[in-house]
């Protein structure tokens, strides 16, 4: 009996100060939790050292994981410039991490697919303008949790679960997959409360 084909995704929600991963697999139009967590980096550390922290946690991960797909969120110009552009930064450093091929114990580096932080909260949650509240809890429902995760592991996670139901439609849509979505967003129950259907 032959085992069925599985896709490894991996979320990053990418920041200086903390950067959180989820790691999902994929398979038979199902998405099941793998691991989570977050890198840290020491905020008096030079920023050189703490770019050099994101990069080599991140290709540990891979590594360790061996992802087909990192999922990462997008991210667009802050109010504050510094800010934005130490964002830039991390942001950078995890790309160029998960590029990365060969020393990381993985042959090429990890395929990249990026969404905005509207279109993950729209796919998980039901709506753009969702609190980190909400998709931490719908993160925990729709991957069985026992505890919600973090904020910045749950939108990381949140990140590889868009990916997932995308990558359903597509294969729905070329006739390789079950016709019916890697999760379902929910019913409305109330002002903030959304379940899983």
């Amino acid at each position: 009996m032959s085992t069925p084909p599985r896709l490894r995704l991996l979320g990053i929600d990418p920041g200086l100060r903390i950067t959180g991963y989820g790691v999902v697999d994929f398979i038979q139009g199902q998405c099941q939790y793998v691991a989570s967590g977050v890198v840290r980096t020491v905020a008096e550390a030079p920023l050189a050292t703490r770019l050099h922290t994101l990069f080599t946690s991140v290709v540990e991960l891979c590594a360790q994981y061996q992802p087909q797909v990192a999922v990462v969120e997008k991210v667009f110009v802050n109010v504050n410039p510094q800010s934005t552009l130490l964002l830039g930064h991390a942001r950078g450093a995890v790309l160029t991490a998960l590029s990365h091929g060969g020393n990381g114990g993985f042959d090429g580096g990890v395929a990249i697919v990026e969404y905005t932080a509207l279109q993950i909260k729209q796919a998980v949650v039901g709506h753009g303008k969702a609190q980190k509240h909400q998709v931490q809890e719908m993160v925990k429902r729709l991957l069985n949790l026992p505890t919600a995760p973090s904020t910045d592991a749950a939108d990381a996670l949140a990140a590889a679960l868009t990916h997932a139901q995308s990558h359903g439609l597509v294969n729905v849509l070329a006739g390789k997959a079950p016709a019916h979505s890697a999760f379902k967003t929910g019913k409305r129950r109330g002002r903030f409360g959304w379940g899983a259907s």
